[in-house]
Order: C-alpha cells, then sequence, then structure tokens
C-alpha cells in the first residue's frame, strides 16, 4: 500500500483518484465536497446499527404489539446478518453502475424509508419487509463507506475510518442504551421508540444528496465527452470505465479469505457477546443490572478504540500484530469467564471490549488490502457478505451447547477455541499485500 497513489494523497479530490477511477472529464472537483463527505461519512455510520439495537431493547414490547410468535422473532434477530450477506453482493455491482456516492444515498434513504414505515405496521409481514428495507440499505452502505473512504481520502484510511468506526461505536451504544429511557419519557408505545431513530436516519439522507448529484455531474460530462447518452450503459462504463476498473476476481485472493475468515470470527464473537454476555454473568451471580452495565462497559470500549486503532493500522506496514493483540485480549476475557466470572466481571468486560475492536481494524484492512476503489468495492463485498455468512450459526450455536450443557463452560471453551484461528486469519489478512498482487493485475 506505499504507492505512489498512497503517497499523493494531499491534492485535490480529482488528482488522486488512479487512472481505472478517475471520471473522464476536465470538471474540477469543488472545494465544498471533501467537508460534506467527512459529515455525510460519520452521519451515515451513526445510522448503521441503530435500526437493529433500538429494536433489540424493544423487542419483547414488539413482539406483544405485534402478536409475533417466538420462531418469528427468532427470524427477526437473525435478519440482520443474513441481510448483510445476501444485499451486500449487490454493491460493487450497483457502484460501477451507478457511483458509490449515489449508490450510499439511496442506501440511506432506504434505511429511513424503512425505519419511518415499520412503527406504523399493523402486522408482522409488513414490520419484516420494513425491516428488510433498512438493513439492506445498511448493507449497501456497510460494503461502500470503505470504498468512499479509499476514494476520496486515500492517505487518510486509517483516520476516516477511525472516525466512522467510532460513530458506528457511539451509534450502536446510544441506540441500545437511550431507546428504553427516551421510549417511557415520550409514553411508553414501542411505536413511538422505534420512531425516534428515523429522525436520525432522515438527517443522514441530507448531505448525500449533493455527493450524489456532484457524482451524477461527472459521469454525465464523461459520457458527453465520449459522445454517450448520460444514464446509459456505455457512459456508466465511460465513468468508471476501462475493463479493468471492474477491479480484481478476489475469490483468488488469499488474503480476501483470510479478511473473510477474520471479518466473519469477529462478528461471531461480537454478537455472541451481545446477546448472551449479560446472562453469563447473571447467571454467575451477578443482579440483573449489574450485568447490563457491564454489556455497556463493553460496548463503550469500542468508542476510542475504535478511532485509534485504525489509525495505528493504518501507520504500520503490517497489521497482524495487531490482529494477535486484540485476539489475545480475547482468550483472556473468556479464560476469566470461564474460571472466575463473578469475581473479575469489571476486567472480563472491558478485555471483551477490547477484543471486539477486530470490527474496526478488519474494516481498516479492507481499505488497505486493494490499491484501487474497485478492488475495495469488491473486496468490501466479499469479506463482509461471506463473513456475516460464517458469523450466523455462532449466537445460535452458543445457545444449543448452553442449553443442553446446563452451563457456561462448554460454549465458552468453544469461543476461546474460536480466537485461535481469529488470530490466524488475522495474521494472514494484515500482511502487506493487496489483491491486485496476488490476482496478478498490476497497477
Amino acid at each position: 500500500m506505499h504507492d505512489e497513489e498512497t503517497r499523493t494523497l494531499d491534492r485535490p479530490a480529482a488528482a488522486r483518484t488512479t487512472p481505472a477511477e478517475a471520471p473522464a472529464t476536465d470538471r474540477e472537483t469543488p472545494s465544498w465536497l471533501g467537508p460534506v463527505l467527512v459529515v455525510a461519512i460519520v452521519l451515515a455510520a451513526l445510522n448503521l446499527r441503530p435500526a437493529i439495537t433500538s429494536l433489540g431493547a424493544l423487542l419483547e414490547e414488539t413482539r406483544e404489539g405485534l402478536g409475533m410468535s417466538g420462531t418469528v422473532a427468532g427470524l427477526l434477530t437473525s435478519m440482520p446478518a443474513l441481510c448483510f450477506a445476501v444485499f451486500g453482493v449487490t454493491a460493487p455491482r450497483l457502484s460501477r453502475r451507478f457511483g458509490p456516492g449515489a449508490v450510499v444515498c439511496a442506501g440511506m434513504a432506504a434505511i429511513a424509508a424503512g425505519m419511518v414505515v415499520r412503527p406504523f405496521a399493523g402486522g408482522t409481514a409488513g414490520f419484516l419487509a420494513a425491516s428488510a428495507l433498512s438493513l439492506a440499505g445498511i448493507a449497501l452502505t456497510n460494503v461502500l463507506l470503505p470504498v468512499i473512504v479509499k476514494r476520496w481520502f486515500p492517505d487518510r484510511v486509517g483516520t476516516m475510518t477511525g472516525l466512522y468506526s467510532m460513530a458506528l461505536a457511539i451509534g450502536t451504544s446510544l441506540a441500545a442504551a437511550a431507546t428504553v429511557p427516551m421510549t417511557q419519557a415520550l409514553g411508553g408505545s414501542w411505536r413511538t421508540g422505534l420512531l425516534i431513530w428515523a429522525v436520525l436516519a432522515v438527517a443522514a439522507v441530507l448531505p448525500w444528496l449533493p455527493v450524489a448529484r456532484e457524482a451524477r455531474r461527472e459521469r454525465a460530462a464523461a459520457a458527453a465527452r465520449a459522445g454517450e447518452a448520460p444514464g446509459s450503459a456505455g457512459s456508466a462504463r465511460t465513468a468508471g470505465a476501462r475493463p479493468e476498473a471492474a477491479g480484481p476476481r478476489v475469490i483468488r485472493s488469499r488474503t480476501a479469505w483470510a479478511l473473510a475468515g477474520y471479518f466473519g470470527l469477529q462478528a461471531t464473537g461480537a454478537y455472541v457477546t451481545m446477546g448472551w454476555l449479560p446472562q453469563i454473568f447473571r447467571d454467575a451471580g451477578v443482579s440483573a443490572g449489574t450485568a447490563g452495565v457491564l454489556l455497556a462497559v463493553t460496548m463503550v470500549m469500542g468508542v476510542p478504540l475504535a478511532f485509534v486503532i485504525p489509525r495505528l493500522a493504518g501507520a504500520v506496514r503490517n497489521q497482524g500484530v495487531i490482529a494477535l493483540a486484540l485476539g489475545l485480549f480475547g482468550l483472556t476475557g473468556y479464560a476469566g469467564l470461564y474460571f472466575a466470572p463473578a469475581a473479575g466481571a469489571w476486567a472480563w468486560a472491558v478485555l471483551l471490549g477490547v477484543s471486539n475492536c477486530a470490527f474496526p481494524l478488519a474494516i481498516t484492512m479492507i481499505g488497505l488490502r486493494a490499491r484501487s476503489a474497485a478492488g475495495v468495492a469488491k473486496l468490501s463485498a466479499f469479506a463482509q457478505s461471506t463473513g456475516y455468512l460464517i458469523s450466523i450459526p455462532g449466537p445460535l450455536v452458543i445457545g444449543v451447547l448452553y442449553q443442553h450443557s446446563g452451563g457456561w463452560d462448554l460454549p465458552l471453551a468453544l469461543m476461546a477455541g474460536l480466537m485461535v484461528p481469529q488470530i490466524a486469519v488475522g495474521v494472514l489478512a494484515g500482511r502487506d499485500r493487496t489483491i491486485e498482487d496476488e490476482c496478478r493485475m498490476g497497477d
């Protein structure tokens, strides 16, 4: 990643795109675009989890209000990972056709629309459909935010990834902690509690509108230079447009597979922690209130570290040592839960909170393991979609083991065991190489 593209990062945005990415136009990039993009990225990141965590906080009330069966509720809780995997795959193709800014704008609009509609759903089917709409928008934005960062901030991949990772962590924690108190303050209706977060989602759409409009102007100018009609398939190819702009075949890259495995295993650990950590503490004799606070401690750890870790990762050539360190924190945390869950509860909560910061590391490595925005798009889609598929069985398997073994020894042993392959694939993914090199694509 220490090539010429990375060393020319303080130039104007129009000058720092690679030849395969550069719009075929002489129009200068407007000076307002950079600051607006920073605001847009932060607002988008803030909205990538409230649709999920706000519902988790009000799941019992939502089930009762809609007459939702336990089976359907189980489907609802498994929808995020499934939708992230299914819809995330479509992001690179949509990005090549319409541009990443336009697709993220549409994704934010989908998030907002789903969050506005679902509180008014009269039945389970409508609620699931509206939730799926929001999750589809989140999936597209998940994949394409690293592309936006790579294209417009190539010299600050670590800093910008840290910024939106921190915003994502804040949005996640805020929605989990504030939904119930705000719902109670506004009358106690679960519908109102879910609708609150739609306001933030609608606000996040606004800065993406001028970004998408500017991208459309660039593509139209490129099409005009090529003598093609704006919006045609030919103009889409021109704006993006050489054959190699589609990016490498990531399935041939060992680094891509290592990143997918790392993403999936860290997501498994995160979902298990979010779903089961309070119960682990409660079964060890910790009060329900304290168990909730301990989970909050684990989640809050991600706010400062989500900013620090990507910056650190972007400053070194090999990120494997960071993956190793985070894995060792996780191993220690699970070992502590196994041997002394109540006695060292606060320490284990902190250690697992640090370990869960493998997510911003994985996102940062996605931006560092490809040279071009097209490569980042394909790598991001592959790593996240495959990773989320890997993570789907995790919480369910832990629940089955807990139910059939009657305790947490076996589930915790499994989680500790999974940290070993997570460390291994993290070290492989952190090597200083790009998927273009592995796919023999060159610059």
